[in-house]
Protein backbone atom coordinates (compact mmCIF):
# COMPACT_ATOMS: atom_id res chain seq x y z
CA UNK A 1 0.00 0.00 0.00
CA UNK A 2 1.34 3.44 -1.29
CA UNK A 3 -0.20 5.99 0.91
CA UNK A 4 0.05 9.57 -0.40
CA UNK A 5 -0.57 12.42 1.61
CA UNK A 6 -1.99 15.89 -0.02
CA UNK A 7 0.09 17.96 2.52
CA UNK A 8 -1.73 21.53 2.59
CA UNK A 9 -4.77 20.05 2.00
CA UNK A 10 -3.92 17.88 5.32
CA UNK A 11 -2.13 21.07 7.24
CA UNK A 12 -5.39 22.95 6.03
CA UNK A 13 -7.90 20.87 7.42
CA UNK A 14 -7.60 22.59 11.01
CA UNK A 15 -7.53 26.17 11.57
CA UNK A 16 -4.80 26.39 14.00
CA UNK A 17 -2.68 29.05 12.97
CA UNK A 18 -0.56 27.41 10.70
CA UNK A 19 -0.19 30.24 7.67
CA UNK A 20 1.90 31.99 10.13
CA UNK A 21 4.68 29.97 9.90
CA UNK A 22 3.92 27.59 6.85
CA UNK A 23 7.29 25.93 6.73
CA UNK A 24 6.94 24.60 10.75
CA UNK A 25 3.17 23.68 9.85
CA UNK A 26 4.54 21.33 7.12
CA UNK A 27 7.75 20.14 9.64
CA UNK A 28 5.16 19.44 12.45
CA UNK A 29 3.45 17.47 9.68
CA UNK A 30 6.05 15.56 8.17
CA UNK A 31 7.02 15.07 11.68
CA UNK A 32 3.55 13.02 12.35
CA UNK A 33 3.52 11.76 9.42
CA UNK A 34 6.88 9.68 10.48
CA UNK A 35 5.33 8.83 13.91
CA UNK A 36 2.70 7.33 12.28
CA UNK A 37 4.69 5.31 9.16
CA UNK A 38 7.24 3.66 12.12
CA UNK A 39 6.54 0.16 12.49
CA UNK A 40 4.19 -0.30 9.54
CA UNK A 41 4.79 -1.55 6.00
CA UNK A 42 2.90 1.24 3.80
CA UNK A 43 4.83 3.62 1.47
CA UNK A 44 3.91 6.76 2.67
CA UNK A 45 4.87 10.29 0.42
CA UNK A 46 3.91 13.56 1.65
CA UNK A 47 3.64 15.66 -1.39
CA UNK A 48 4.21 19.52 -1.36
CA UNK A 49 3.64 22.23 -3.37
CA UNK A 50 7.42 23.30 -3.21
CA UNK A 51 10.46 22.47 -1.61
CA UNK A 52 10.98 22.74 1.35
CA UNK A 53 13.40 25.83 2.50
CA UNK A 54 14.97 23.21 5.11
CA UNK A 55 15.72 19.23 5.88
CA UNK A 56 12.67 17.79 7.24
CA UNK A 57 14.97 14.74 8.63
CA UNK A 58 12.34 12.33 7.54
CA UNK A 59 13.75 8.38 7.03
CA UNK A 60 10.41 6.81 6.97
CA UNK A 61 8.55 9.16 4.40
CA UNK A 62 9.20 10.49 1.32
CA UNK A 63 9.01 14.23 1.13
CA UNK A 64 8.21 15.27 -2.38
CA UNK A 65 7.23 18.62 -4.02
CA UNK A 66 5.43 19.66 -7.48
CA UNK A 67 7.89 20.40 -10.04
CA UNK A 68 6.23 23.31 -11.70
CA UNK A 69 4.21 26.55 -9.25
CA UNK A 70 0.82 27.71 -9.92
CA UNK A 71 -2.84 26.97 -8.13
CA UNK A 72 -2.97 23.44 -7.31
CA UNK A 73 0.62 22.47 -8.22
CA UNK A 74 0.77 19.41 -5.45
CA UNK A 75 -2.89 18.19 -6.87
CA UNK A 76 -1.39 18.43 -10.88
CA UNK A 77 1.41 16.84 -9.46
CA UNK A 78 -0.33 13.57 -7.75
CA UNK A 79 -2.44 12.98 -10.54
CA UNK A 80 0.89 13.06 -12.89
CA UNK A 81 2.93 10.58 -10.82
CA UNK A 82 -0.44 8.11 -9.96
CA UNK A 83 -0.31 6.44 -12.92
CA UNK A 84 3.23 5.14 -11.94
CA UNK A 85 2.46 4.49 -8.13
CA UNK A 86 -0.65 2.56 -9.42
CA UNK A 87 1.64 0.67 -11.44
CA UNK A 88 3.51 -0.60 -8.50
CA UNK A 89 0.92 -1.33 -5.70
CA UNK A 90 -2.59 0.34 -4.14
CA UNK A 91 -2.78 3.92 -3.83
CA UNK A 92 -4.58 5.87 -1.41
CA UNK A 93 -4.33 9.78 -1.88
CA UNK A 94 -5.00 11.63 1.15
CA UNK A 95 -6.80 14.68 0.00
CA UNK A 96 -10.81 16.53 0.96
CA UNK A 97 -10.13 18.57 -2.43
CA UNK A 98 -13.44 17.41 -4.59
CA UNK A 99 -11.29 18.03 -8.37
CA UNK A 100 -8.18 15.23 -6.94
CA UNK A 101 -10.83 13.37 -4.81
CA UNK A 102 -12.64 12.54 -8.04
CA UNK A 103 -9.82 11.90 -10.59
CA UNK A 104 -7.47 10.00 -8.13
CA UNK A 105 -10.90 7.93 -7.62
CA UNK A 106 -11.44 7.37 -11.54
CA UNK A 107 -7.37 6.66 -11.75
CA UNK A 108 -7.89 4.02 -9.12
CA UNK A 109 -7.01 5.10 -5.91
CA UNK A 110 -8.82 5.15 -3.08
CA UNK A 111 -9.52 8.77 -1.08
CA UNK A 112 -9.30 9.06 2.36
CA UNK A 113 -10.29 12.36 3.85
CA UNK A 114 -7.69 15.12 5.25
CA UNK A 115 -9.43 15.42 8.73
CA UNK A 116 -10.00 12.03 8.91
CA UNK A 117 -6.58 11.39 8.45
CA UNK A 118 -5.29 14.68 10.74
CA UNK A 119 -7.36 13.20 13.22
CA UNK A 120 -5.46 9.90 13.25
CA UNK A 121 -2.57 11.99 13.67
CA UNK A 122 -3.40 13.77 16.47
CA UNK A 123 -4.28 11.17 18.45
CA UNK A 124 -0.48 9.73 18.26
Amino acid sequence: MHRVVDGMNVIGSRPDGWWRDREGAVARLVGQVERWAEGGEERVTVMLEREPRRELGARRVEVAWASEGGADAADREILGRLPGWLAEDEVVVVTSDRDLREKARAAGAEVEPSRAFRAELDRL
